[in-house]
């Protein structure tokens, strides 16, 4: 039996895992669907999720960051933190690594770089308070490096399986399914008012760009991910008022709140419309 995953097998910030039980309930409550298109697909693990929750759907991930090249290279990315392991060993759990400690890690990412690509954002989630991020060997070093080290193996067995993977633009992807009515549309863009650093296709994304993600749900069946700093409901509250618009009409909205650190933490939004 294949293994049921309820969080990315490898760090992604942004990652649904806090969401992924409400998510199942929803889907559990969705009739005559037959594709299901992940159209931010982040980690893709809303498009796996889907997959499991519903094996008979076609469930296309648009994985725009390449999330995928992460998943084939994490043999050389389980090697590289194995090394690292001895290194960190006397040093507690969360506490910071020593200077000298830190600069024989670099050397290591240094050393393998000339081998095979390195996973930074995987070393991060390893490697760095949590919440932050790096994605080259210039913003690791660059950063204090706490002993965060995962004690097994990352396993990504089967994560892409069953799912079709595509890197392409959203709205051409949107373009190609839009008229099929039986079509459920997932939508997790960049959050308005975050920090968007760990996405590998890092653009920074203004109002304009979310309002054209708002024109997509007219007349479809779609669950939209957004966050409290967004204000987006309230954006769609004024539009339909002052222009006589149907935004979000009809739609139920869960709200939980998923924290970053233990410092940090956000309203995360869930809204569906089956």
């Amino acid at each position: 039996m294949n293994k049921r995953f309820s969080s990315s097998p490898l760090p992604f910030r942004g990652s649904k895992r806090y969401y992924i039980k409400r998510f199942r309930e929803v889907l559990a409550q969705a009739d005559d669907i037959d594709t299901v298109v992940d159209l931010f697909g982040g980690s893709g693990l809303l498009s796996r999720v889907a997959k499991d929750m519903l094996p008979n759907c076609r469930v296309i991930y648009n994985d725009f960051d390449h999330y995928d090249q992460r998943l084939a290279n994490v043999a050389n990315t389980n090697a590289l933190l194995r090394s690292i392991a001895p290194l960190v060993a006397t040093v507690p759990d969360n506490k910071k690594i020593p200077a000298e400690t830190k600069k024989t890690i670099l050397e290591l990412c240094a050393k393998a770089e000339k081998k095979h690509a390195v996973d930074y954002i995987t070393l991060s989630g390893s490697l760095l308070f949590s919440g932050n991020w790096a994605q080259s060997y210039e913003q690791l070093s660059k950063q204090t490096m706490y002993n965060r080290m995962v004690k097994t193996d990352y396993d990504v067995t089967n994560y892409l399986q069953g799912l079709e993977v595509t890197h392409c633009d959203y709205r051409e992807l949107f373009e190609a399914h839009k008229e099929n009515k039986k079509a459920l549309f997932l939508l997790d863009p960049p959050y308005l008012q975050t920090e968007h650093s760990a996405y590998k296709a890092d653009t920074y994304w203004q109002l304009k760009d979310y309002l054209d993600v708002l024109t997509l749900l007219n007349g479809t069946k779609y669950v939209l991910f957004t966050s409290g700093k967004s204000q987006i409901i309230e954006l769609c509250d004024w539009i339909n008022k002052q222009f006589n618009a149907t935004l979000l009409n009809g739609a139920q909205k869960y709200e939980q709140n998923s924290r970053i650190n233990d410092f940090a933490a956000y309203k995360d939004i869930m809204i569906t419309k089956l």
